[in-house]
């Protein structure tokens, strides 16, 4: 198998692909990302110095949070294994007059051309979607340089994600598409901590995120129950 597609799930990528045109509607499908994206954004630059740094944003999706970090300075690079969010990404890009690189690949593949290469990484909500999230962890050190930030945002395998993430936000409130989340490959924070060590990588700090349906805000908050951001150095 070649390394484009060693660590993809084709389920995954087809049901993100469907939602690709109306990523960039801030009441469509992809609404809570444009609402948590002010918080994801803020945790990443208070943390690391973006004007003018090289970094990547794997799983980039239409490129929300790409572009967010491209208005703050960061000379950008966004993957995704999803040609159609590519697609968007890109168009939209154009149309906003920023210069972002897209690429239709996989960290993994990524890592071939691009090894060391960025001064900081980013990677939101996709370790749960991809079926080896120790490949992706090994990935993102290979891309990211000694000393380099990198940046992670997941749900925590707890009764309470399940009971918010899936029941209420895809089946309750409909905010997602139902299937969006499998809870069995949610990971919780010790585990993660535990394979981006072993990965090369130092953890900094956890931190819960807490989105509020009704306000459509996010904020960070200490305990890490639900969804929570993750920020470690490489060593």
């Amino acid at each position: 198998m070649n390394p484009i597609e060693s660590n993809v799930d084709v389920a995954e990528v087809d049901k993100f692909g469907a939602l690709a045109e109306a990523w960039w509607a801030p009441d469509g499908t992809s609404r809570t990302l444009h609402d948590i994206n002010d918080c994801r954004t803020a945790f990443i630059a208070d943390r690391s110095a973006l004007a003018g740094a090289a970094v990547l944003d794997i799983g980039c999706g239409g490129g929300i949070l790409t572009e967010a970090l491209a208005r703050r300075g960061a000379r950008m690079t966004g993957i995704d294994a999803t040609p159609a969010v590519i697609e968007v990404a890109r168009q939209h890009a154009a149309q906003a007059g920023l210069d972002i690189t897209y690429e239709i690949t996989t960290a993994e593949a990524h890592t071939t051309v691009a090894r060391a290469s960025y001064d900081t990484v980013v990677c939101m909500e996709l370790i749960e979607h991809v079926p080896s999230p120790r490949s992706l962890l090994d990935a993102a050190a290979g891309l990211v340089r000694e000393g380099g930030d990198f940046f992670l945002s997941t749900l925590n395998r707890s009764p309470r994600a399940y009971a918010q993430a899936i029941l209420g936000a895809e089946y309750l409130l409909r905010l997602l598409p139902i299937g969006t989340h499998d809870y069995a490959r949610f990971i919780t924070p010790a585990e993660l901590a535990s394979l981006l060590r072993a990965s090369g990588f130092e953890v900094l700090e956890v931190r819960g995120m807490r989105y509020n349906p009704l306000t459509r805000r996010a904020r960070l908050v200490p305990a890490p129950r639900v969804n929570y951001l993750v920020h470690a150095r490489r060593c």
